[in-house]
């Protein structure tokens, strides 16, 4: 079957699901970082230990996302998309309860497998309940829904972690989930895919590479650049992505079909997703520490002092969503993408051991007005680049890539600033984030010039036959 869609859901249920779904996933990709010098106390470990406490989510997230799209396909998007939530919401509880930073770091990989499984299964659902000529509007309300966790990440982990403690970050996921599953097992619609086989061979080629290359990334500071274990990992790494490639291209159903790059809109886009996400949660995770460690706030007034950057989303996306239905994407999340890459540049060229705010202040506006026009038009542009049956694999590879992104962002730019700089003072820190931050704002840059691959005229779409028409909904018990 293909696009098979029964069940008793609507769009204003789909909508609010996947919303508050894809809420949860985002904010615990950013709710950590105000959270890390709380953490580091609590629990100790050094600087590769509070790495991995972001990075041990957003890669097993990343490497997981396709797989969990191509189980959704194959076994049913509510189905997954519920057990993926459950999954989740169990290992927020165990991370909550982490008696080290290990078990925190364990914790946090089995939260990232259910994100992975849960959150491209959102945008799948939503697409299929949202008629075609409302998707923009409806992919903005989910962008600025996200991108609220973007902008109450950073504060929601500072309020929690100075007025409660750290541990509080976590349980906020449990009523959340505990009241999403049997919303979701209710009010969305089933639907499934086109019915292919998993593609095992392909999904442990992908997670194998992709895994050593970021171990290899994170461990090099700690290790150094020609340790033994470092090379190892970067190279089969490198060599298991090589091997992903040209399976791919020759197996009969692969988990990542390749032909799908020869549209230039799916290239251009999952191309500049990568690099904005690299450049973007690089820059968060050591902004955040330097606004406490080096300017003195708490974590509170650090969050809050993020919030021109991080908030933006909230109010922009909407009507970002808007101009990509009337205009097209690619100009909208073109011009957001080089004004978050100045904005990067303002703060590395402004960053000192005695800061002003007010001097911080334009560049975080600029940032967040580009951050917000990039989320929902680049959803549009993902979506609208594949037939619909290929949409879940479509949004599986698009969310993986933009926490490869992720996990590559924080390792890069962390070893960036050891390189440069630490934490041995203020100007210590101030001397490694600055390059840093440059290299963020150049990766963003250039994700704005991938961007302008994406046909002028519409999205490109892969070559092959037409779609057929979906079916009309056929209802089904809710057993």
């Amino acid at each position: 079957m293909s696009q098979q869609t029964t069940g008793r859901g609507s769009a204003a249920w789909a909508l609010v699901i996947t919303s508050v779904a894809g809420f949860m996933a985002a904010l615990d990709n950013l709710v950590v970082t105000t959270a890390l010098p709380s953490i580091r106390e609590d629990l100790g470990g050094a600087l590769h230990d509070l790495e991995w406490t972001v990075s041990a989510y957003t890669l097993t997230f990343a490497v997981l996302l396709m797989f969990g799209a191509a189980l959704g396909d194959r076994f049913g998007r509510r189905r997954l998309f519920v057990a993926g939530l459950a999954v989740f919401t169990g290992a927020s509880a165990a991370a909550a309860m982490a008696p080290g930073i290990d078990s925190l770091i364990a914790a946090r990989a089995v939260q990232g497998a259910g994100a992975a499984v849960m959150m491209p299964l959102t945008l799948t659902l939503l697409t299929a309940a949202v008629p075609e000529a409302r998707r923009g509007t409806a992919y903005g309300i989910w962008g600025a829904v996200n991108g609220l966790a973007v902008a109450s990440g950073p504060l929601v982990g500072g309020s929690l972690t100075e007025h409660i403690s750290w541990q509080w970050i976590f349980w906020l996921n449990v009523p959340l989930g505990l009241l999403l599953i049997p919303l979701a097992r209710l009010r969305l619609a089933e639907s499934h895919g086109a019915g292919a086989p998993l593609d095992l061979p392909g999904t442990l080629l992908a997670s194998g590479g992709l895994f050593g290359i970021v171990y290899g990334l994170v461990r090099g500071p700690v290790d150094g650049w020609t340790g033994a274990v470092v090379l190892t990992g970067l190279f089969a790494g490198t060599a298991l992505l090589v091997g992903f490639v040209h399976y791919s291209i020759r197996a009969r159903n692969p988990m990542l079909p390749m032909r799908l790059f020869r549209s230039r809109a799916f290239s251009g886009i999952n191309a500049a997703s990568l690099l904005m996400f690299l450049g973007m949660f690089g820059s968060i995770f050591l902004l955040s520490q330097y606004l406490q460690g080096v300017l003195g706030y708490s974590p509170t007034e650090a969050g809050l002092r993020m919030l021109p950057w991080t908030g933006m989303p909230m109010l922009v996306a909407p009507i970002a969503g808007l101009l990509s239905d009337r205009v097209g994407g690619r100009p909208v999340v073109a011009t957001g993408l080089f004004l978050q890459a100045l904005g990067l540049g303002h703060l590395a060229w402004v960053a000192t051991a005695e800061a002003s705010y007010t001097a911080q202040l334009p560049a975080l506006v600029v940032s967040g007005v580009g951050m917000a026009l990039f989320f929902a038009p680049a959803s549009n542009l993902v979506m609208s680049s594949v037939r619909p049956k290929e949409q879940g694999i479509a949004s599986g590879a698009n969310n993986a890539l933009r926490e490869v992104g992720g996990a590559l962002g924080i390792a890069i730019m962390a070893s960036i600033f050891s390189a440069r700089g630490g934490y041995a003072s203020a100007q210590s820190f101030v001397d490694g984030l600055r390059p840093a931050l440059v290299t963020g704002a150049a990766a963003v840059a250039l994700a704005g010039f991938a961007v302008l691959l994406v046909p002028a005229r519409g999205p490109a779409r892969p070559e092959g036959p037409p779609a057929a028409r979906p079916a009309e909904p056929v209802l089904e018990s809710a057993s």
